[in-house]
């Protein structure tokens, strides 16, 4: 996601953010393969997602939509939805694929922690493999946002970076449990966030949790795959 400003370090110097990985994911999204690779919506969020619309949801919030496969889904569910990326080019695609459709969501350019949404906005909010991609001060800034923009009793529905996954340690440790690996050809060159599910609960203040599992999205990528209610 696209975050261009400077924010203040302990010691009051100015110290560049570490929500990069758009930059990776803009190239991701310009070539036909890598579109490809992310077109196909996930089975647990469909299966939430159904869920909070039958039980009269209608607000939805893509948080990290990339080139849409997520948002083009809950349209086609009938939420109201809304779509935002630091992605240029990813949100462009999304754009001309709604279009196409002819499914209404709302596309946003723009940062995690800074939602251009007034409070309790949203039933229902997906970040799906996004947040994660940044420092502890990034993550919890963007999950201050979450809750803001999520109405009492909505649902959240997001993956985090499990310590179990392949990738946790390796490469230079820039803060707690950050991990920017130099010379990577994917988006692990940009800051990376993991945690346990002691630390994961912490992280989520003013939330129950409804599930929580670690998942191996492929060989040695786990991920936990978190549903919780706004209290």
């Amino acid at each position: 996601m696209q975050f261009c400003y400077a924010r203040l370090n302990p010691n009051g110097e100015q110290a560049m953010r570490t929500d990069t990985a758009h930059r990776k994911w803009n190239e991701t999204w310009q070539s036909e393969d890598g579109r490809r690779a992310w077109s196909q919506a996930d089975p647990d969020v469909l299966a939430c997602a159904t869920s909070v619309i039958s039980a009269g949801g209608a607000d939805a919030l893509d948080l990290g939509s990339g080139v849409g496969r997520h948002a083009l889904a809950l349209a086609r569910m009938g939420f109201n939805v809304d779509a935002l990326d630091g992605s240029e080019v990813g949100i462009a695609q999304l754009r001309k694929d709604a279009e196409s459709e002819r499914l209404s969501v709302r596309t946003h350019h723009g940062v995690m922690t800074e939602l251009p949404f007034a409070d309790a906005s949203f039933d229902y909010l997906l970040a799906f493999n996004v947040i994660y991609h940044g420092d502890p001060e990034i993550l919890a800034a963007t999950i201050a946002e979450i809750s803001r923009v999520l109405r009492q009793g909505a649902t959240l529905q997001l993956t985090m970076l499990s310590k179990r996954n392949v990738n946790y340690g390796v490469g230079e440790e820039i803060a707690p449990n950050t991990f920017v690996v130099k010379d990577a050809s994917d988006d692990k060159v940009h800051p990376h966030f993991y945690c346990n599910a002691g630390e994961l609960v912490a992280l989520l203040p003013g939330f129950e949790l409804k599930g929580l599992v670690d998942r191996e999205q492929k060989p040695g990528h786990w991920h936990w795959h978190v549903v919780a209610e706004k209290l």
